[in-house]
């Protein structure tokens, strides 16, 4: 029985951090709870930085997962603007790396995030060059992206993942001219494959950005500390006047390995590894959200999930196991993105080499329709493009790993709750 005397450390406050929180006071724990958080903002939601926020169509004060008054009203206590340098697993403590304050635990949650990727080629340093992925980081680029559309300006992006895609179409909105680099053949290709990876290069040349596939940047040319182009291993210079560095992101583990927690093969996605139960190699030790690498017995691999409904989903699941709640965090991968009128979700894992086939249900040439990947009859995962109110029936075709008829999987007529017993 938790009781009182107890402290629960959090450490990271983005929605994972900060959703573990809210459960703990939800669930009846009645101890400490200490949410240690490296911004100086109060936790805030990642998805609008790249979508709504950075359109200028939402405000910023939407992006807080709660009101700033909450955490002192709910007995949080909520360190802003503070890092957590080591962890002393015998003793139990987490010591702040600002002033060497320590601090006992009784459980304690990492929650630490990820961080984007960085350009290991000359001229990074140029004052053009961004990143997306706090806060600050989205309010720099709005403003720059406003900017470009007025001078009709250049914004070359390095990387067509999620991102950078969200990004383009932002930018396009504004008005800039956009140049999206990549190595792979298309858009999304280690997410999407290349059959639906085409539709989203179709898609954005449709709004008028430029694509250059098989290709990577190999330097930032500049001036005066300004961006002026950029050049790709083909030999080609692009211009440009703002450069944004998409090309993933990094699990923030340098924490946990020095802590001597078990850690991921960055092969597998990296990661703190943690079991069905979220905890870590410690087990008064839990990960959740971007950090974790888990097991998923539905999928029979392991793998690392950086979307916000593995934050949203992560964060409750590691709290009420921190109490002793009987909880399996088997959770469908979930996901979703707006770009321009194309608004998608996706439930699954299916990367390339993974399914046999994929069939598409509706009308693909309109951007209307539910794609499925399949092996050997089973939907491993399922995404619906302008198509809603399908992702249950989506996830409960997954879950059932029933073998299905492909031709009434593709027929829009027959009720996809049908399909799987």
């Amino acid at each position: 029985m938790v009781d009182a005397d107890q402290t629960f450390v959090i450490v990271g406050g983005g929605l994972a951090g900060a959703k573990a929180a809210e459960t703990l006071r939800a669930e009846g724990f009645t101890g400490r709870v200490i949410l240690i958080c490296d911004e100086r903002d109060h936790p805030y939601e990642r998805p609008p930085l790249s979508k709504g926020y950075l359109l200028g169509k939402e405000e910023r004060d939407s992006v807080f997962v709660h009101e700033p008054a909450w955490y002192a009203a709910n007995d949080i206590e909520l360190h802003l603007g503070q890092t957590v340098d080591a962890i002393d697993r015998t003793a139990k403590t987490v010591r702040f790396g600002e002033d060497g304050t320590v601090v006992r635990y009784d459980k304690l949650l990492l929650a630490t995030g990820a961080e984007p990727r960085r350009l290991d080629i000359p001229g990074t340093d140029l004052a053009g060059v961004h990143h997306l992925r706090r806060l600050a980081h989205a309010e720099r680029l709005k403003h720059v992206l406003t900017n470009l559309g007025r001078d009709n300006g250049h914004l070359v992006i390095a990387g067509a993942g999620w991102i950078g895609l969200e990004v383009a179409a932002a930018a396009r909105e504004y008005g800039a001219e956009v140049t999206v680099i990549h190595r792979g053949p298309t858009p999304l290709h280690s997410v999407l494959g290349p059959e639906l990876g085409q539709l989203f290069a179709d898609l954005h040349r449709d709004h008028g950005v430029r694509f250059q596939f098989g290709t990577r940047l190999t330097e930032i040319v500049g001036q005066d500390g300004m961006v002026l182009a950029a050049r790709t291993d083909d030999g080609e210079e692009h211009p440009a006047h703002d450069v944004l560095a998409a090309i993933g992101a990094a699990p923030r583990v340098a924490l946990a390995e020095a802590a001597g927690l078990e850690i991921a093969d960055r092969a597998r996605g990296g990661g703190v590894v943690v079991d069905e139960r979220l905890r870590t190699s410690d087990p008064d030790i839990y990960a959740a959200g971007d950090v974790a690498s888990f097991h998923h017995a539905l999928f029979e691999t392991s793998m690392r999930v950086e979307h916000w409904a593995n934050a949203l989903n992560g964060g409750p699941a590691a709290a009420r196991c921190m109490l002793g709640r009987d909880v399996t965090y088997d959770r469908v991968p979930y996901f979703f993105s707006d770009q321009y009128d194309l608004g998608m979700e996706y439930s699954g894992w299916a990367p390339p080499g993974t399914y046999d086939q994929v069939v598409i249900r509706g009308d693909a040439s309109r951007r209307e329709f539910v794609a499925f990947w399949v092996k050997e009859g089973r939907v491993l995962a399922g995404m619906n493009v302008n198509v809603w109110d399908v992702t249950d029936k989506i996830q409960h075709l997954i879950r059932s790993k029933a073998r299905v008829n492909t031709e009434a999987l593709a027929d829009p007529n027959a009720p996809l709750d049908s399909l799987a017993s």
